[in-house]
Order: structure tokens, then C-alpha cells, then sequence
């Protein structure tokens, strides 16, 4: 609102409002609310002296305002005035419109009374014509009921002959006769409640009249289906009848298709469907197809289907499955229409019938061989080309989309029981094998030996042939079965492996208690070749683990087999016998080595007999297999030393004076020197290229004690022998106190304070051993000494 209306200038809305009437309180509301917002407005906007200068501008532009509203309004009144002109108008006509019509009205009831009476008479006509019709249907359908018992006989005449086309020609035209006069009574019966009473009687009446109707399809039916059964057979012979049947289905299914459109056309309110309809004929061929499958399944003989003769029941299958493929795709197939599809239809009938049966025979408590038939036929066999591999077949199975014929569920477990069944023939031929071994041990003749002179037994050959034998035939039907297989072969492998190495522990004991009766005379040879086995056995193992997928160690449900440990553990604990064996022969010739009468006497000499031992045994090590054969000799060197120095630390000789301890420096480094060349000799002869280690400080050479030993005690200032028990700690840093300490006494003319400074140099050095360093101090043991008698005082104590 401008400032000129606060001031009282001419304003259209005030105008406006003095020409409202008293009577729209509505308008004077509506002015005293502009009026205020107009105040606030101009308050708001003059609120100071200066913005007065604005108030002509203010009063120009409300002006062109109020002008716009106005010419606005009057154009809004006046279309609203002209569409009430134009609605007046329709009015006036639309009244004029009814006037004539209540004038039509009137006349046609005047007329519809006067007619009251004609329609009075055509309601009698009526009835007479409905008379009329029923009398003229029943004369019509006269000829035919009496005719009706006589084309039934006749019917089940042409049916019992398999005259089928005929026969369903005559029923189809009774089911014709019986649905006209239905449909007759139908439509008599929808005029009134007592025509429908009588119409349910009649129907009622001429259901029992054409029962027979009922009785020939129930015979034709049987009569088709049985040929329907029968078509392998008639395909060969005579395809007649089978063709006649398809006909009678399509005719029927062409029957069912048109009372339903006739019906669906009529909105449900068309002719009713007669009893029995639809027959879905064709629906009842394909199962009657499939019931002829099963029971061609059933002819395939099941006596013999259990045991072995479960290989030759599924190869009856296939042959019968495929000729009876071989019939419906050349003949049946040419018998049917192409909608049919016979041959997916029958392949897929097989399908299902071949789940179930199959189902069935993986219940059974199956053999590792009737399981190996089982998964190769289901696996390889029936998608060959030899099968549903078939080029003739390959289109339809895939149009078909027929899943497994075991489900991987049956098809694993089925895995399982095979791989049990193995794991149980396998563990029985293992310990009959293990038993044949314990036997061979006992007899009095050398091992057999391979081409290349090694010894062996048959043990690893059956095992090794058992193993390999299983995962070739499991790699026929997987490689998940042949893992799986290969896993089993190991861990029983390892269980025998375990049970072969607690008989060489038993078969040591044995040994030793019948030592003096010298039963087992080859006692060593049998150790070499159990050695010589576990060599074989190691290298048919690590073929079958390289066999194994990279997959398959994901699926190891338990901890991986480890026959190598236990390969491994057998192999130590022959060796160890072996080395107890090779003791025992050293031992009468131990036990005067070191003494005083064997240093007195220059012309006594140990080491030679040693060494006509050790050759004997040198010669036996060289047939067993590489690198056992190595390692049998390093620990026969390895024995020698540690027994010569165990001889040692038993203190048999203690020196008196220098002279006695350059003696048996001299004597202890002569023995080493022999024996050095004795076995560099031995290593030479068999491998010329031999070298000795280039790492000593990791590997030490047991024949190198020897001269150190002889060197300590040929010393002859004892004040340097902690310069020379240092260098001992350091090449052998297992030595003990009691070593050194034993050491002292053979010299004889240690001090005890000189004894102290060793002693307790040794305690501060004790290095720790080097990574590869072999203890060998550890393996000699200083015999406890002997307490002298004396009263407990608190100083011993």
C-alpha cells in the first residue's frame, strides 16, 4: 500500500469497498485487514523524514498497480458473466429435451397396455413349442438308443481283437450320441426349478444307460497302454498297433483341446464338459513310456548284480540301453509325430530310472572293485561316446539339461567307501607282507640281491607295487580319488613303517639273547637290507607325493601323513643296531687296549684286528643302497673313535713319568694313523673322487681327535696346558669338565693348582655349539668314580 493511500488519496480498493453492500461482512473484514497491512507497510517504509522524498515514486507505481488489478477483474467478470449466459442456454434446450421425451414415455406405456393380453397367448405357443422340440428330439434320438447295447458289444468286440482305430471311431460316436442328448436335457433343464429336477433325473438316467461308454473306454484304455508298453518290441516286428495308438492319443488330446476352447470361448457358460473329460491321453503316453522303461530295467537280471557280477549287470544296462536308443531313434521315432520328441523323452525316462537304481546300488555294502565299477560307469562310461556321448544323442541331452546321475553328496561318499575299502585291503596285504619279511629274517641264507648287488627283500616291492597299483587305478576314475588313494597308501605306509621299525627293535633283542648259540648268522645282512628297503620305499614315496595335485593338501581333514619321518626313523634305528652289531664283534678287542700291558708290549697291537673287523663290516656296508652306505661308513669311523676314546676315559693307564706319557702319545698317534689310512683307504677304493669336507668347523672328522688327544698328553710343560685345553674347547666344544679332568689324571703329573686354572678356564669359556657341529664328546661317557670311605664330617658334607 503507497503512502498517498495512508494520506487519504482515491484508491480503488476503497472504492471497491463502498460499493460492497451491508450485507458481506466478508468485504469490510477484508478492507480493515488491507487498511492495517498498509499501516504496517507504510511505517515500516517512512520510518525517518529523508524517505519522504520517496512518496511520489511510491504513489506512481501503487497507481499502475491498482489500474492492473482493475482491468484484470473486469475481464474475469465479464467471461464469468458470459459462460452464465451460455449455461442458461443449454439449460433452456436440455429442458425442452426432457419435455419431449416424458411425452414418447407416456405414449409406449399406453401401448405396452394395450399389448397386455397378446402376450398372455404367446406364452402357451411358447410352451407347445417347447413340447415340440423335446418331442422331436426324443423321436430323433429313438434309432440311436436302441442301437446303443448293440455298437457297445460291438465296440468291445473290435477292441478285444486290437482293432483300435475302429473301435475308437464307434466310441467316439457313442460319446457324441451321449453329450448331444446331455446337452439336450441341459437346456431343457434351465427354464425353472421343476425342469431342472426333471433335467438331473434324465442326465441321471442316461449316465446308467450309457454306463457301457465308460466300461470301453476304460478297456480301450487298457488295450492302447498295453501297446504303448509294448512298442520296443512291435517296433521290430510290427509297428502297426503303435502307430494306431499315437493316432487314437492325438485324437483324443485334439478332442480335449476343443471342448476346452469351446468352453473358455463361451466365458464358462458354453456346453459343460462330459464325464471323464479331459482324458490328457497324451500326458498318459509319456508316463506309460516310462513305466515300460522301468520295467525293461526290471528284466535286466539282479541276481547276479551284487559281487562280481556287479560289472557285468551295468554292461547289461548299457547294451540294453542303447538298443533299445537305437530302436526308438530309427523306428519308434518315425511312428510318432516330431512334437513328440521320443528320443528325449525316452533318454530322459532312462535318466531318472538310472538315478534310482543307481541310488539303490550305492547303499549296498559295496567291495572297492563293484565301487570302481559303479564310479567308472557313472563317470566315464555313460557320457562316452560309447553312451550319451553318442553323436546321434549329444543334441538331445543337451536340449534335455539332465543333471548327474549321482549327486556330488552320493558321488563323495561313494569316494569314500572306495578308499576305505582300499585302506583296508592295502593295511591287510601290508602286514602279510611284514610278516613274509620277519620270516625271510630268520632264514639261514644271505638277503637276495637286485642287479646292482644291493641287498633286498620283497617288502618294498610289494608295497611300492600295492601303492603305485592303487593310484593308477583311482587316476581312472579322478584325480581327486587318486589323492585321496595316494593319502590313504601314505598314512598306512606310515603306520607299517612304525610297526617295521618296533620288529627291528625286537629282532635286536632277539639277537642278543640268542647271541651264544649263533642262530641268526645273517643277522647284519638282513639290518643292511632293511636299510636298503626304507631307500627303496623313500624314492616309490616321493613319487607318490609329487603325484598329489597342489589342491590336495588343502583337503587334508587330519595331520599329513609323514612316512619319510618314519622312513627316516627306521633307517636310524637299523644303523644304530647295525653300529651295536659292529660293538659287539670290536668289543673283545677293546678291552686290552690302553692298558699297561699294552703299552709295555710295543709288539701288541689293537688296531690291525680292529680293522680286520671293520673291513668284514666295510664289505657288508657296500650293499646297502646310496647314501645309507655313506652314512653306515662315517658312523663306523665315528664308532671307532668314540669307543677308543671311551677306552680311554676308563683311566686303564695312568703315566708314572714323561717318558710313559711320550709312549703312549707315540702309541695313541700310531693306532690314529692306521686307522686314518685303514679307512681313507676303504672310502678311496669305492668312490676315488671322495674329498673330505671343505667345512671343517662344521663337520668335524672323527679321526682327528685322536692325534689331539696324543698331542695333549705328549705335552710336556704342564704349565701350558690351559693354552692347549683352549684349543681343544675350541675345536670341540662339547667337552666336559669330567673329559678334561679324566685327561689331567692320565697324565699323572698335573697339580692341583694347575688343575684349578684349567677346571675353571673351561667353566668360563663353554662356547655354544655351532650351527651342523655333531657333539661327539657327548657321546662318550666318563665312568663315575669310586668314593673313597670315610666318616661323614661337615666338611664332606
Amino acid at each position: 500500500m503507497s503512502d498517498g493511500d495512508q494520506n487519504g488519496g482515491d484508491r480503488p480498493e476503497e472504492a471497491a469497498s463502498a460499493a460492497v453492500p451491508d450485507v458481506w461482512p466478508e468485504a469490510e473484514r477484508a478492507e480493515s485487514l488491507a487498511r492495517g497491512a498498509a499501516l504496517k507497510w507504510a511505517s515500516g517504509v517512512f520510518c525517518r523524514p529523508e524517505h519522504l522524498e520517496m512518496l511520489g515514486q511510491y504513489r506512481k507505481r501503487e497507481s499502475q498497480r491498482t489500474s492492473s488489478i482493475q482491468s484484470r477483474l473486469k475481464s474475469v467478470v465479464q467471461s464469468y458473466l458470459e459462460g452464465v449466459g451460455w449455461g442458461l442456454g443449454q439449460l433452456r434446450e436440455a429442458r425442452i429435451e426432457l419435455r419431449e421425451v416424458s411425452h414418447a414415455l407416456a405414449k409406449a406405456g399406453v401401448e405396452s397396455r394395450r399389448n397386455a393380453d397378446g402376450v398372455l397367448a404367446l406364452e402357451m405357443m411358447r410352451d407347445v413349442s417347447v413340447n415340440h422340440q423335446q418331442l422331436l428330439a426324443a423321436v430323433s434320438n429313438l434309432p440311436r438308443l436302441y442301437s446303443v447295447r448293440n455298437m457297445v458289444s460291438e465296440t468291445e468286440r473290435l477292441v478285444e481283437s486290437r482293432r483300435l482305430l475302429e473301435a475308437h471311431a464307434r466310441l467316439m460316436e457313442l460319446e457324441c450320441w451321449q453329450d448331444d442328448i446331455l446337452w439336450q436335457l441341459h437346456e431343457a433343464g434351465a427354464r425353472g426349478t421343476a425342469g431342472i429336477t426333471l433335467s438331473i433325473q434324465d442326465e441321471e438316467l442316461v449316465r446308467d444307460y450309457f454306463s457301457g461308454v465308460g466300461r470301453l473306454v476304460e478297456a480301450l484304455g487298457k488295450e492302447l497302454w498295453a501297446v504303448v508298453g509294448s512298442g520296443l518290441a512291435l517296433a521290430q516286428q510290427n509297428p502297426t498297433p503303435f502307430v494306431s495308438a499315437v493316432r487314437i492319443v492325438e485324437r483324443e488330446e485334439a478332442l480335449d483341446q476343443a471342448m476346452l476352447e469351446d468352453r473358455g470361448d463361451a466365458g464358462g457358460n458354453g456346453r459343460p464338459l462330459p464325464p471323464g473329460r479331459p482324458r490328457c491321453w497324451r500326458q498318459r503316453f509319456f508316463h506309460v513310456l516310462e513305466d515300460a522303461v522301468t520295467a525293461r530295467f526290471r528284466s535286466v537280471s539282479f541276481l547276479h548284480s551284487r559281487g562280481p557280477g556287479l560289472a557285468g549287470h551295468l554292461s547289461a544296462l548299457q547294451h540294453c540301453i542303447m538298443g533299445d536308443l537305437a530302436t526308438v531313434r530309427h523306428l519308434l521315432e518315425h511312428c510318432v509325430p516330431p512334437h513328440y520328441h521320443l528320443t528325449r523323452a525316452y533318454l530322459s525316462a532312462c535318466h531318472r530310472c538310472l538315478q534310482s537304481h543307481l541310488g539303490q546300488v550305492s547303499g549296498w555294502e559295496l567291495e572297492s572293485g563293484e565301487i570302481f565299477a559303479v564310479l567308472n560307469w557313472v563317470l566315464h562310461i555313460y557320457n562316452s561316446s560309447e553312451m550319451m556321448g553318442h553323436p546321434g544323442l549329444v543334441d538331445e541331452m543337451e536340449s534335455e539339461g539332465l543333471g548327474p546321475l549321482i549327486s556330488q553328496e552320493s558321488l563323495e561318499q561313494l569316494q569314500n567307501k572306495y578308499v576305505h575299502s582300499v585302506r583296508k585291503s592295502v593295511s591287510e596285504w601290508m602286514h602279510k607282507a611284514l610278516e613274509v619279511e620277519l620270516t625271510d629274517w630268520q632264514r639261514d641264507q644271505e638277503p637276495d640281491t637286485d642287479h646292482e648287488g644291493f641287498y633286498l627283500t620283497s617288502l618294498p616291492t610289494i608295497i611300492t607295487q600295492m601303492l603305485e597299483e592303487n593310484a593308477r587305478v583311482a587316476l581312472m576314475i579322478s584325480e581327486s580319488l587318486r589323492d585321496q588313494t595316494i593319502q590313504m597308501g601314505l598314512y598306512e605306509l606310515e603306520n607299517i613303517l612304525n610297526r617295521f621299525r618296533e620288529a627291528l627293535v625286537e629282532f635286536g633283542k632277539e639277537h642278543r639273547r640268542n647271541q651264544s648259540t649263533n642262530k641268526n648268522k645273517f643277522y647284519l645282512h638282513y639290518l643292511l637290507a632293511s636299510i636298503s628297503n626304507c631307500i627303496i620305499l623313500k624314492t616309490s614315496t616321493e613319487t607318490l607325493q609329487q603325484q598329489l595335485s597342489s589342491r590336495c593338501a588343502s583337503r587334508f581333514s587330519r595331520t599329513p601323513p609323514g612316512p619319510l619321518a618314519a622312513l627316516d626313523r627306521a633307517v636310524r634305528r637299523a644303523c644304530r643296531l647295525a653300529m651295536d652289531q659292529l660293538l659287539l664283534e670290536l668289543q673283545p678287542f677293546l678291552q686290552g687296549l690302553l692298558s699297561r700291558s699294552w703299552l709295555s708290549h710295543e709288539d701288541v697291537t689293537v688296531a690291525p684286528k680292529l680293522c680286520v673287523v671293520l673291513e668284514r663290516h666295510f664289505e657288508l656296508y657296500r650293499r646297502v643302497r646310496p647314501p645309507c652306505q655313506q652314512r653306515l661308513q662315517e658312523e663306523c669311523q665315528w664308532l671307532t673313535v668314540v669307543e677308543y676314546v671311551r677306552v680311554l676315559m676308563q683311566k686303564r693307564l695312568v703315566c708314572r713319568n714323561s717318558d710313559e706319557r711320550c709312549q703312549l702319545a707315540h702309541r695313541m698317534a700310531l693306532d690314529a694313523q692306521y686307522l686314518r689310512d685303514f679307512f681313507q683307504g676303504l672310502v678311496e677304493s669305492e668312490d676315488p673322487l671322495h674329498k673330505e669336507s671343505e667345512d671343517p668347523l662344521h663337520k668335524v672328522n672323527p679321526m682327528d681327535l685322536l692325534p689331539v688327544l696324543a698331542d695333549f698328553i705328549r705335552l710336556k710343560d704342564p704349565s701350558m696346558l690351559t693354552l692347549e685345553v683352549s684349543g681343544l674347547v675350541a675345536k670341540y666344544p662339547d667337552i666336559s669338565e669330567e673329559h678334561v679332568s679324566v685327561l689331567l689324571d692320565v697324565r699323572g703329573d698335573v697339580s692341583r693348582d694347575v688343575r684349578g686354572t684349567v677346571l675353571d678356564l673351561l667353566e668360563q669359556t663353554a662356547p655354544p655349539l655351532p650351527a651342523g657341529y655333531r657333539p661327539i664328546f657327548s657321546d662318550i661317557l666318563v665312568p663315575t668314580p669310586s668314593m673313597p670311605f670315610c666318616l661323614p664330617t661337615a666338611k664332606c658334607a
